[in-house]
């Protein structure tokens, strides 16, 4: 397992986010805080899961700062675009800005959800999903992170099944997903599914 090297901000509550509707269309923008109070607001967002060359998944844990699902596992990495950002901009931005890396990736969906963290807010995301490798040393950002590790597909499995609480709600519906649907890209990615 790894800890955070840098610590750098690279995020507020007051950034603007690209609000949309169910088919993706923008209506507007909001606030970061205001996107995740109370059941939350549709906004759109991403998520990586890149792969190192043994086909393990690069897992993150959220630093214990963030107010929504701290010390949570996820994947490795997770944000939105900013107003006028494009989705594989953003993507490419935080990657670098969480974890000191670059990498080749693909969009393989997106989906709409949504889900409450107790009285602190709430995720309401249209979360385009991508999978990507990388041969990157990682350079996690204290700021975002508090731990990262790699981890294999069977090892994964048995960790959700044993603990699922351990592990962010949005994470756990990707994961299944990527299986179930995208087995043959996780396998060119070196995958053992």
């Amino acid at each position: 397992m790894g800890f955070a090297a840098t610590a750098t901000v690279v995020s507020d509550e007051s950034e603007s986010l690209i609000l949309v509707n169910a088919n993706d269309e923008p209506t507007g923008f909001a606030s970061k805080g205001e996107c995740h109070d109370g059941d939350g607001i549709l906004h759109r967002a991403f998520s990586l899961f890149l792969f190192n060359d043994s086909g393990q998944l690069l897992l993150q844990q959220r630093s214990e700062h963030k107010r929504l699902w701290p010390l949570f596992w996820s994947n490795s990495c997770c944000s939105h675009p900013r107003r006028g950002e494009s989705i594989e901009i953003a993507t490419e931005r935080r990657l670098q800005q969480e974890l000191g890396m670059g990498g080749q990736f693909q969009f393989l969906y997106k989906f709409e959800y949504q889900a409450r963290y107790g009285e602190l807010g709430s995720e309401h995301e249209l979360c385009s999903v991508f999978v990507g490798r990388s041969t990157d040393p990682v350079q996690a950002n204290a700021t975002e992170i508090a731990a990262w590790r790699y981890v294999g597909a069977s090892e994964l499995d048995a960790e959700m099944a044993d603990r699922p609480d351990r592990f962010t709600p949005w994470f756990k519906m990707e994961w299944q997903r990527l299986k179930l649907e995208y087995s043959d890209q996780l396998r060119q990615l070196g995958c053992e599914i």
